[in-house]
């Protein structure tokens, strides 16, 4: 009797998930009956459901309870009874910050430290770094990831599924449609790009993949075992480009003048409101009362494509403020202090270890973690471990014109792009990218004659000083104040040079074009592969040190064009 009763509730469940229409999740409900949904639980089961929701190119102002003129009812409200983290620091531009989340270590500790991993890139995850899903599957978690992967798949042992996660659904690259999921990677070099597990989902065309995505992360839920712990990532594509948004979004947003910001509000808007089925799902189906909700942005607002970081100084490719400072909250019942903000200085590779501590499992500076556990700064108010971060050292990015060894003291070429924080002072070095601080672009002729007034003063230095805690919008720049903490800060770069790895930043392989894969991005590379590509790279670092000591006319132009470009595709990325 009892086994039939348990068979017709989960039918029931089942069918209700089927019925429902997640072409309108609007008619979720989101009043006080909402947070009825389950009742309370007297022994909440340990460990607890981890969701990670990460969001893709959401800029600092883009959220309602930042001011923003976009509407975020879903998230203001997450955020306001939960942990707001307004000292929470995330990486530039996406690759970096999802190795990041899921290694716990920097980048200089990857070979990641350069730009994204292309889609033609014989490149991925390094395979011998034990992922965060790993470490929850070895604590009995179910992992499942929904969402943008771009840690690259040129070969099978990259993929989500073996790289810790049970299930896939998703894009393995870093930008697609939103409704046909082709990716272009230059010109005609076009592919299909959503899978399903290893295989390519062609019958999923055509739904839009923000309600693609929050429709699999419900369904995980309706057909997961609350008694089981749960690891939920969803990465949703939005709101990276391209801005495509179902029109009912757009609707709302009729009367904003500038047409990308338009565009750009009706996609985050429609991401919060996808966020809101994820948590009524949660509250449906009993995970709620024992879960963890955290939420981040993985890089800053691209301001050339309807995002803003307003007040913040930068955007997306930049290591500003505006470009590493993230969105970022935590909502849990099982949060010892709740409706709060933490100034808690916070850092993507912190969440490897905290949730692993989370789950039960054991995560140390012994397994070469860059991150903390934050948990008890974050839910108990306390101080946090980490007191510096490394933003990244890049010895690939163009080296700035006016840095020298002699201009870091001996100590730091100050030509090299690296960021650095400790305590409250921020040291930039190199060339940060775009130092503009871009105000919302709510204007329909943007960029109007306004945008030189806020343009960066200067570019004829390489270090830039800043007191974050005094000045988080880096309008005052005290390098030439305070020489000796600029000489400390530098000190600190070479000593965590000295712990880098070589940058992984390898040719394009014309077969990883999706003509010879179906049509599809996709593996393409054997084991055998791994030496010649070795040998390539050595190959072509050996070249490049040879042609530096030439120099003519055809070497400057080619250096012209190549920066060029390198800014053309920050604007793309």
């Amino acid at each position: 009797m009892h086994a039939l009763t348990g068979f017709s509730l989960v039918s029931l469940l089942s069918f209700g998930y089927l019925s429902w229409d997640w072409a309108k999740p609007s008619l979720v409900a989101d009043g006080p009956g909402e947070t009825d949904a389950e009742p309370p639980s007297t022994a909440p089961p340990q460990p607890p459901h981890i969701i990670f929701i990460l969001t893709d190119d959401q800029g600092y102002h883009d959220v309602g309870y930042h001011g923003s003129d976009i509407e975020t009812p879903t998230l203001d409200r997450l955020a306001a009874e939960g942990v707001k983290l307004e000292n929470y620091y995330i990486q530039p531009i996406c690759t970096p910050s999802r190795s990041q989340l899921l290694t716990g270590r920097y980048q200089i500790h990857t070979g990641l430290q350069h730009s994204i991993i292309r889609p033609r890139q014989p490149n991925c995850l390094p395979l011998d770094q034990v992922t965060l899903p790993q470490k929850l599957q070895e604590a009995g978690y179910s992992t499942h990831m929904v969402g943008k992967w771009h840690l690259g798949f040129y070969r099978k042992e990259c993929l989500p599924t073996r790289r810790g996660f049970d299930t896939f659904l998703g894009s393995l690259t870093g930008n697609v449609d939103y409704y046909t999921y082709d990716n272009c990677d230059g010109p005609g070099v076009c592919g299909f790009d959503l899978h399903e597990g290893e295989n390519v989902a062609w019958g999923l065309s055509g739904q839009y993949s923000t309600m693609l995505y929050a429709q699999r992360a419900s369904h995980i839920l309706a057909n997961h075992s609350p008694r089981r712990p749960l690891f939920l990532y969803v990465a949703f594509q939005a709101v990276h480009t391209p801005l495509q948004s179902p029109r009912e979004y757009l609707y709302r947003y009729r009367t904003m003048g500038n047409v990308a910001r338009r565009k750009y509000a009706a996609m985050v808007t429609c991401m919060d409101e996808a966020v809101r089925n994820i948590t009524w799902a949660l509250k449906r189906y009993g995970f709620y009362n024992n879960s963890v909700i955290i939420f981040s942005s993985d890089n800053g607002g691209q301001t050339f494509s309807g995002g803003s970081n307003w007040p913040l100084r930068g955007r997306k490719g930049t290591y500003w403020e505006g470009g590493v400072r993230g969105l970022g909250f935590v909502h849990s019942p099982l949060l010892k202090r709740k409706r709060r903000t933490s100034r808690a200085l916070v850092h993507i590779t912190d969440w490897y270890p905290t949730l692993v501590g989370l789950a039960g499992g054991t995560a140390s500076a012994a397994d070469g973690l860059d991150g903390y556990d934050v948990w008890s700064a974050i839910s108990e108010g306390r101080a946090s471990p980490r007191t510096e971060i490394l933003h990244n050292i890049d010895p690939l990015y163009n080296h700035a014109r006016y840095g020298s060894l002699e201009g870091g003291f001996g100590i730091w070429n100050t030509a090299v792009q690296a960021a650095i924080r400790v305590g409250e002072w921020k040291l930039l070095t190199g060339d940060p990218g775009c130092g503009d601080w871009i105000p919302p672009q709510t204007l329909a002729a943007f960029p109007g004659s306004w945008w030189n007034l806020e343009r960066m003063a200067s570019v004829r230095q390489a270090v830039w000083l800043f007191n974050i805690s005094a000045d988080p919008y880096e309008r005052e720049d005290l390098a030439g104040q305070r020489p000796d903490v600029v000489r400390t800060l530098l000190a600190r770069l070479a000593d965590y040079n000295r712990t880098a790895i070589p940058v992984r930043y390898p040719a394009e392989n014309p077969r990883a074009h999706p003509d010879f894969n179906g049509g599809a991005w996709g593996p393409w590379a054997s084991d055998d592969d791994d030496d010649e590509e070795e040998e390539e790279e050595s190959r072509a670092r050996s070249f490049s040190r040879g042609r530096r000591k030439k120099k003519c006319k055809i070497c400057k132009l080619r250096s012209f064009f190549r920066k060029l470009n390198t800014r053309l595709m920050s604007h793309r990325i």
